[in-house]
C-alpha cells in the first residue's frame, strides 16, 4: 500500500514538475530575448553617429543582400553613399559598422582591439585556440614561437613543392587545352592548394589532385569549410543548440574528428620518430623542415612548447587558412589576366624572360618578376580572398574621413605610387599587430603558380559566364569562376 501510495504521489507530482520546467524555459527565453534587446538598444546608441541604409526591423539589411553575387556590389553602392563607415544589421541583433576608408582602416588595425568572435567562434571547434583565433598572452606566446616557421630560409624549401603541385594541376589541363571550350578552375586550383599545403605542412603525399575526394581527411577539410559557410550564412543556425540538433551539425561534429585524428595522428607519429636521437638529429638536419618539425622544436623562453592541444590547433589553423584563402586568390587572378589579355602578355614575356627556358621557378626568380607581382596585388586588391577583417570593439575609437574606387590597374603597385598613399589602402593580408603571418607563404605560392600557369597556357575569359561574386568566410563565385586556355605559341 505504502508503495502504491508513493506512484500515486509522483504521478500527481508529474504535472507540477512538468509546469514548473515550462515556467524555467519561459525565464530563460524572456531572460535572453532581454539581453538582446538591451544589445540592440546599445548598437543603435553606438552608431547614431553613422547613417547608414534603411534598415528592417526584424531582417536589418538581410533582404537587401541576397545571396546571388549582387551582395558586394550593394555594399560598394552603399560605401559610395555614405562616405567612410555605415552600420549593416543582419538581422533584428547584429549589427556591424562597415568602414571603407584608409584612415578608418589605419586607425582600426593599428590598435590591439580583439578580433571579431561572432564567425570565428564557428570555427574554434575545428581549428581550436590557434593563431588565428587566440588573444591576450597566448597570442603573443604562439606569435613568437611561429615566426620562424616563416622565415625567409624556411619558406624557400617550399617552393619546389609548391611548383611540383602546380605542375599537377596544369598537366591535368591539357584536356581543356585543345577544346576551346571554358572551364571551372576553382575546384582544380583548390586541391592543387591542398596537395601543396599537406606536403609544406605534413610532408604527406595525399594523392588528392589525381584521386580527388577519396581521402577521408581531405573529404573532412571540404565539408568543414562548406559547412561553416553555411552556419554564417544560415542565421538560426548561429544558435548552438540549433546548430547542434540539426543534421548539418551532425555531420559537422563527424568530419571534426576525422580531421583531429589525422592532426593527431601525424603528430603522434612525428613524436615519436623525434624521441630517436639519430631521427631527430637527422630531421632537424633536413634541407626540407616541414611546418610540424618546426612547431614541435619550437621553445618560448622558459624553453617550454607547445602542447599536443596547442600544436593540433595551430597545424589545423595553418590547413584552414592556407588553403581556402589561396584558392581564391589564385582563382581570381588567373580570372583576371584571362580578362585582361594585354597585361596577361607583359607578366608572360617577364616571366619567359627570367626563367631563361628552365622548365620550373626557383626560390631566386620570385623577386625578379615584378610586373607579375603587381597584378597580383591588383587582383587581390579587386578580389581580396577575405572579403572583411572584423574586430570587436571594446573601447571608444576616433576616426578620419576618405574615398576609393575599384579599376584593375596593377601600374598602381608602382614603388612611386604606392609611396603616394596610405599603407593601409591595401590590406589583403590585413594589417597591425594581427596582420597575417603567412602572407609571404601565401604570395611565393601565387607567384609560382602564376608563372607555371602563363608560360604554358594562354588564358582567355569566357563572356558566357562570368563570376557572381559572394562574400563568404573567403571570396567565392555563386557560379564558380571559367576560363578558356590553350597552349602559348613559343613563337610568339
Amino acid at each position: 500500500m505504502e508503495s502504491s501510495g508513493a506512484v500515486v504521489n509522483f504521478l500527481l507530482g508529474w504535472p507540477r514538475m512538468h509546469h514548473l520546467f515550462a515556467l524555467l524555459c519561459l525565464v530563460a527565453v524572456v531572460y535572453k530575448f532581454t539581453i538582446l534587446l538591451v544589445k540592440r538598444r546599445a548598437a543603435f546608441r553606438s552608431c547614431e553617429a553613422f547613417p547608414g541604409p534603411p534598415v528592417h526591423w526584424l531582417f536589418g539589411h538581410l533582404m537587401e543582400l541576397k545571396k546571388d553575387g549582387t551582395e558586394l556590389e550593394k555594399l560598394r553602392k552603399w560605401s559610395e553613399q555614405y562616405p567612410c563607415a555605415y552600420p549593416l544589421w543582419f538581422g533584428p541583433f547584429i549589427c556591424f559598422l562597415n568602414i571603407h576608408d584608409t584612415e578608418y582602416v589605419k586607425t582600426l588595425l593599428k590598435s590591439t582591439e580583439p578580433k571579431d568572435d561572432l564567425v570565428y567562434r564557428f570555427i574554434t571547434s575545428w581549428i581550436g585556440e590557434g593563431l588565428l583565433v587566440s588573444k591576450g598572452q597566448r597570442w603573443f606566446r604562439h606569435r613568437r614561437l611561429l615566426t620562424p616557421s616563416f622565415h625567409y630560409d624556411v619558406l624557400k624549401q617550399y617552393v619546389k613543392l609548391m611548383s611540383d603541385s602546380a605542375e599537377i594541376m596544369l598537366d591535368k589541363w591539357e584536356s581543356f587545352a585543345y577544346t576551346n571550350q571554358s572551364f571551372e578552375l576553382f575546384e582544380q586550383v583548390s586541391l592543387m592548394t591542398l596537395d601543396s599545403i599537406l606536403k609544406c605542412a605534413f610532408s604527406y603525399n595525399s594523392n588528392c589532385q589525381t584521386e580527388g575526394g577519396t581521402n577521408a581527411y581531405i573529404k573532412a577539410v571540404y565539408e568543414l569549410s562548406d559547412l561553416v559557410s553555411l552556419r554564417l550564412t544560415t542565421f538560426p543556425y548561429h544558435n548552438d543548440l540549433i546548430f547542434y540538433l540539426s543534421p548539418h551539425g551532425f555531420r559537422y561534429r563527424k568530419a571534426c574528428r576525422v580531421a583531429h585524428s589525422h592532426t593527431e595522428e601525424v603528430i603522434r607519429k612525428r613524436k615519436e620518430a623525434l624521441k630517436e636521437e639519430k631521427e631527430r638529429e637527422r630531421i632537424q638536419a633536413k634541407r626540407n623542415m616541414d611546418f610540424l618539425d618546426i612547431l614541435l622544436s619550437a621553445r618560448d623562453e622558459s624553453q617550454q612548447g607547445l602542447s599536443d592541444e596547442d600544436l593540433r590547433a595551430e597545424v589545423d589553423t595553418f590547413m584552414f587558412e592556407g588553403h581556402d584563402t589561396t584558392t581564391s586568390g589564385l582563382a581570381f587572378i588567373l580570372y583576371c589576366l584571362a580578362c585582361h589579355p594585354e597585361h596577361q602578355k607583359m607578366c608572360r614575356d617577364e616571366i619567359i624572360d627570367v626563367l631563361h627556358g628552365k622548365d620550373s621557378i626557383e626560390w631566386e626568380d620570385l623577386n625578379k618578376i615584378p610586373y607579375t607581382t603587381m597584378c597580383i596585388k591588383e587582383s587581390l586588391r579587386l578580389y581580396p580572398p577575405v572579403p572583411g577583417i572584423g574586430r570587436k570593439i571594446t573601447k571608444p575609437m576616433t576616426f578620419f574621413d576618405g574615398r576609393t574606387l575599384p579599376v584593375f590597374n596593377p601600374l598602381r603597385f608602382l614603388p612611386e605610387n604606392v609611396s603616394k598613399r596610405s599603407p593601409h589602402a591595401y590590406v589583403p593580408f590585413s594589417s597591425g599587430p594581427r596582420n597575417c603571418i603567412g602572407q609571404k607563404f601565401a604570395m611565393n605560392e601565387m607567384k609560382v603558380v602564376t608563372a607555371l600557369t602563363l608560360k604554358r597556357y594562354q588564358l582567355s575569359e569566357d563572356p558566357t559566364c562570368k563570376p557572381k561574386i559572394i562574400p563568404r568566410l573567403v571570396l567565392r563565385s555563386v557560379n564558380g569562376i571559367h576560363i578558356k586556355i590553350k597552349p602559348v605559341d613559343p613563337q610568339e
